[in-house]
């Protein structure tokens, strides 16, 4: 029977992963990335590798991160975005849903240590032929804050327009608009009045375990990374209607998926992560492993 993790333990672990976070030391990250951005990507890609620290960077994702999932209708296509080792697997974002090959928009604001701001990413689910594991692959993104992936390096903010909020009217509002890319996403859908669902624990919670970049962020030699997180975050989130979400444009991976999603989620509270600052695996396979990293990091 599954545990859980004890509300005290809890507690004391999300105040362990935000006292990580300093606006400050964020704040003279940023010019330090610029400046590593302009490095060759050769000698970006050793610095990270030799970078020193514990495994215990807080990464935490503001209430209201928004996800859209969309059936890939190319999968020639989205298998050209894999790196070696993976191939598409069948998933679903909510645990009563019809599996299909994946692709997931996710749209949150998050605070870190090393970086403070707004992102929008593409995912492409797939399995891992190494480990077996689920994956959810970073496939593009746009930010308005500092980004790293090992196949571009360090970059500043790619967007012009950067807007993931919520209303009184019980919307969340999203406009989220390339600076350098065709990238888009503007949509606003109604959470007010939505129910919590169960979702799929494999994607949500192996899946967060093995995260690993494809596409144009991609680098040979680079791990899949995991975050050590309270596994009942991934439990539920709420449900929204796929037909209640006014979607005025999203261009993320729409060469290979369908045009609208088929499910829609929303996370209505704050979730606490901590990961390494650069990629690195993980031994932690499951619900079980995630218990005992939270509980031995909560004090």
């Amino acid at each position: 029977m599954e545990s859980g993790i004890e509300p005290p333990a809890l507690r004391r672990f999300v105040a362990h992963t935000e006292s990580k976070v300093s606006p400050k030391a964020v704040a003279a990250l940023y010019s330090r990335a610029e400046i590593l951005a302009r490095m060759p990507s050769r000698a970006q890609r050793w610095i990270v590798s030799h970078a020193r620290g514990d495994d215990g960077m807080g990464f935490i994702v503001e209430p209201y991160c928004f996800f859209l999932a969309y059936e890939i209708t190319d999968p020639d296509a989205a298998t050209r975005l894999l790196p070696p080792h993976y191939r598409l697997a069948p998933t679903a974002m909510f645990a009563d849903e019809t599996p299909r090959l994946c692709a997931i928009v996710g749209a949150f604001t998050l605070h870190t240590s090393v970086f403070w701001g707004a992102r929008v990413e593409l995912y492409v689910i797939a399995e891992d032929t190494r480990s077996g594991m689920l994956t959810w692959l970073i496939c593009d993104y746009e930010s308005n804050t500092i980004n790293y992936g090992p196949g571009e390096g360090f970059a500043g903010a790619t967007t012009d327009r950067a807007v993931i909020t919520t209303t009184h009217a019980g919307e969340v509002v999203i406009d989220v608009r390339s600076a350098q890319r065709p990238n888009r996403l503007e949509l606003s859908a109604p959470v007010h009045g939505a129910a919590m669902a169960p979702l799929d624990q494999r994607l949500w919670i192996e899946g967060n375990l093995s995260v690993d970049y494809g596409g144009r962020l991609q680098s040979d030699g680079s791990d899949p990374f995991g975050l050590v997180f309270d596994p009942d975050e991934m439990r539920q989130a709420l449900r929204i209607d796929p037909d209640a979400v006014a979607l005025a444009a999203d261009t993320f991976g729409a060469a290979f998926r369908s045009a609208t999603p088929f499910e829609a989620a929303c996370f209505p509270y704050a979730q606490h992560f901590l990961t390494s600052s650069f990629s690195r695996p993980t031994t932690i396979r499951d619900r079980a492993g995630l218990e005992r990293a939270v509980r031995e990091r909560s004090g």
